[in-house]
């Protein structure tokens, strides 16, 4: 039934509209949308722009508390069995063995500079221990071109894309063969050739960072996505709600990756957030979402392939949330023994470990045996005291390295900063260790 007022101003104005409605699909859909927001009160539904919703006439308020959690998708059992046998993703060998060995020896760097660090050799360091299966398990699934935007908890992504071991060492050492220059605290990884932008110390600063770089690959319609990791603590920064919006509203092909490792630093997840965790936050900004087991490397491959699929096919973004815990220290700066258990720690290295629960995968499968486990430790720690000892080896760079790199052509007055601190430099030399460096010129 068209409304009264309509009717009225059509017969008014009967000699006029229907040669203008013909020759004019603007009015058309002017009637349309006057006809509808008209009428759509009268079937019971609300007309409100921001919303999808029913009248009701009782009060009733949602409440959180009540509400099921959302579950966890969980493809392997902690024998290393698959509990549906359909979920299982049938990868070839190689890549199999190439995605435990890469846990493996990121574990093995990571004690190795871990301990580096405590011995004054290098200035700080980050441990992944038990987030192995989230770094590898997502790192496969993506197409080597997609574009990563890590936190600073993800070196097991960029060893997954070839980013040599040497590298990692020369990246931590600050060194001159680092291709960073030495310009970066340690573990602040980054590549251009691997896709893999730079990380940054401040928190979530790369989330709307990537939301940016997803829409610029929606304008060019080059069929990659755009994946951005963060932590469950991120995800309380105003940086989160802006990438978040952002990427939802322009409808960018974008995977928000979450690893809820059970703290933001020192911060237990009860005390971070009220809600149920991060994948729950989706909904409210218009994404598809989906919590997975961070501890079941073929889960987290699934979710992530079937991620990047929607996201193009689709054009529009999506949340993993993996659940995990955080076995190590947070950093170097940190001492867990402080607000956790050793008991707590340890009931997760022992019984929900990734790399464990894969390795029994390995071996139900024929893959893998006890004395190739222990040639690989013996191999993988060979490589790592190898990469280690020519990365401490090496000088750093040189001084005037500090001034470069920021303008095409440096302007006159870096170069009188420059040429101050060289000639400051020389002067007071005996307490500088020029011998670490290399020379200036």
């Amino acid at each position: 039934m068209m409304p009264r007022l309509l009717i009225q101003a059509l017969k008014i104005s009967n000699s006029i509209i229907p040669q203008y409605l013909q020759s004019s699909s603007a009015l058309i859909n002017r009637v349309k949308c006057f006809s509808y927001y008209s009428t759509s009160a009268e079937i019971g539904k609300p007309n409100f722009p921001g919303s999808r919703s029913e009248f009701i006439s009782k009060l009733e308020f949602i409440d959180p508390d009540n509400a099921e959690g959302i579950p966890v998708y969980r493809a392997l059992n902690a024998d290393g069995n698959f509990i549906d046998a359909s979920q299982d993703p049938k990868l070839d060998e190689s890549t199999v063995l190439k995605m435990y060995k890469d846990m493996t020896l990121l574990n093995t760097m990571d004690r190795v500079l871990y301990d580096s660090q405590r011995q004054g050799r290098i200035s700080f360091y980050m441990t992944n221990y038990g987030e192995e299966g989230t770094h590898i398990g997502s790192a496969a699934a993506l197409d080597p071109k997609d574009l990563i935007y890590g936190q600073y908890r993800e070196a097991g992504v960029l060893m997954w894309r070839g980013f040599p071991l040497q590298q990692f060492m020369h990246q931590c050492y600050g060194n001159a063969k680092d291709i960073g220059k030495g310009r970066q605290m340690p573990v602040h990884y980054g590549s251009r050739e691997l896709n893999f932008v730079t990380i940054s110390s401040t928190l979530a600063t790369q989330m709307p960072q990537a939301s940016g770089s997803a829409y610029a690959f929606k304008r060019k319609q080059n069929g990659l996505c755009v994946i951005c990791y963060f932590g469950e603590g991120a995800a309380s920064e105003g940086d989160a709600h802006a990438a978040f919006n952002f990427a939802a509203v322009l409808n960018c092909p974008i995977i928000f990756f979450c690893r809820n490792n059970g703290y933001a630093i020192s911060t237990p997840t009860k005390d971070q957030y009220r809600g149920d965790g991060i994948a729950s936050r989706a909904a409210g900004y218009g994404m598809l979402s989906v919590r997975v087991d961070g501890n079941d490397v073929f889960a987290v491959y699934n979710a992530t392939k079937k991620a990047r699929e929607m996201c193009i096919s689709q054009s529009r973004p999506v949340l993993i949330e993996a659940m995990t815990y955080r076995i190590g220290h947070h950093s170097t700066s940190d001492d867990s023994s402080a607000y956790r258990s050793v008991d707590e720690v340890s009931h997760w290295d022992k019984t929900d470990n990734p790399i464990s629960r894969f390795r029994r995968y390995m071996m139900n499968q024929g893959l893998w045996d006890d004395d190739k486990e222990q040639q690989w430790k013996l191999d993988s720690r060979k490589m790592v005291m190898k990469a280690f000892a020519a990365a401490e080896s090496e000088k750093r760079g040189r001084p005037e390295s500090l001034f470069e790199d920021v303008y095409d052509e440096m302007p006159d007055h870096l170069k009188q900063q420059m040429n101050s601190m060289k000639n400051h430099v020389k002067q007071y030399k005996e307490h500088y260790p020029l011998e670490h460096y290399q020379s200036m010129s």
